[in-house]
């Protein structure tokens, strides 16, 4: 009987309660147990966990290297799946596998790539993929000059941070005047010029980030797995047009994607996200980490989360085409339940730790079923 197969996740997103669930449902029918760890006692994850830990605060890169490798030895960790501190984990590697635990990550050098948005784009047009026009600025002079040079060609200016996740810090640049209008509804991501050169004019620091047009939807998530020889072995699109989602194999959005996952080291589970600038398809953003909608390939008959939890393990599951694209859907939000007790609370195989006799009802949290919650 296959032995059991133990996956850690660390700092990971509330909505990878699915991919958890995943991974317990996986078509070999082989047991899987999952210990997570994060910051936040109140985080879905450590719920849905069979152990789970609250992370130490305030570790520096190489303390929390430190940190991982003593969780993986002491929880005898087969796949690790890391986020956070991705970077600093990747780069120790060989001490990770000679723990025993194989890291579902890419190489260092792809993350060292994809961690800044304009060294991506200057990376990923170099071997002809598609880049939309962008500018780095710092400084509030050159913002205006991005600005006024793509309203001049008639695009409308946005900007963002150049490393980030989630869309957090995007923006997009109005002339219109503050007024009333502007306090009326839900907030949205307009924010007047003027304000944004004052902020910046008296900002201590300069910023960083990336100046661009505004582009166009659909917006297409290519979920691709990769082996360590750089060979693909699946890439399914996801669409995204306002409310309706869907799926696609079209080659337009799954050719660039191979292209940057393959030439790059993207190893594993990565992302790779497109957007319309006029009419043809070019990059927004590459994820080294698996997508916050990667569950929803299942409405497509796969389960990806398994798939590369094979591959990290060298049980190498093959090329995996979808047997058939899933209906256009939308996504609601629904309840998750929460731990009822401040960690550690663990499974009850392990005697060591004393679980609350009853138990108190558990709260809920609405968690949504598309979009990656922050952490």
């Amino acid at each position: 009987m296959p032995s059991r197969v133990r996956v850690w996740l660390n700092r990971t997103y509330a909505e990878n309660v699915f991919f958890m669930d995943q991974l317990r449902r996986n078509p070999s029918d082989r047991a899987v147990e999952i210990h997570a760890t994060h910051g936040d006692p109140d985080s879905p994850v450590l719920a849905a966990a069979d152990t789970a830990d609250l992370e130490p605060e305030g570790l520096s890169p190489a303390g929390y290297v430190e940190y991982a490798l003593d969780q993986c030895a002491r929880r005898g960790i087969d796949v690790f799946v890391p986020r956070l501190h991705q970077a600093a984990v990747v780069a120790h590697r060989a001490d990770f596998e000679a723990a025993g635990t194989a890291l579902l990550a890419p190489t260092r050098e792809a993350i060292a790539v994809f961690e800044d948005k304009a060294t991506a784009y200057e990376a990923v047009r170099s071997v002809g993929v598609p880049v939309p026009p962008w500018w780095r600025v710092r400084t509030a002079a050159e913002l205006m000059a991005a600005v006024e040079e793509l309203e001049a060609a008639g695009e409308v200016a946005c900007f963002k941070p150049a490393s980030g996740a989630g869309g957090v810090g995007f923006r997009v640049i109005t002339r219109e005047p503050f007024s009333l209008a502007h306090l009326g509804g839900f907030p949205g991501p307009d924010v007047q010029l003027e304000l944004v050169v004052e902020a910046l004019e008296r900002a201590a620091e300069p910023v960083n980030w990336l100046v661009m047009p505004r582009l166009g939807q659909p917006e297409v998530s290519v979920d691709c797995l990769t082996g360590p020889d750089n060979r693909v072995r699946l890439a399914l699109g996801r669409t995204k047009n306002g409310r309706r989602r869907g799926f696609t194999l079209h080659k337009k959005w799954l050719e660039p994607a191979r292209l940057v996952t393959e030439g790059f080291g993207l190893h594993y589970l990565s992302n790779v996200q497109f957007r319309m600038h006029g009419d043809r398809p070019v990059l927004l953003d590459v994820n080294t980490r698996p997508a916050g909608g990667l569950h929803q390939l299942s409405l497509c008959g796969i389960n990806a989360p398994w798939a590369a939890v094979q591959l990290a393990l060298g049980e190498d599951p093959g090329a995996i085409e979808p047997p058939f694209l899933g209906q256009d859907y939308t996504v609601v939000s629904g309840p998750r339940p929460l731990r009822a007790v401040s960690l550690p609370q663990q499974r009850t195989a392990q005697p060591e730790i004393l679980l609350p006799t009853p138990p108190a009802p558990l709260p809920i949290v609405q968690q949504t079923s598309a979009e990656a919650l922050p952490l």
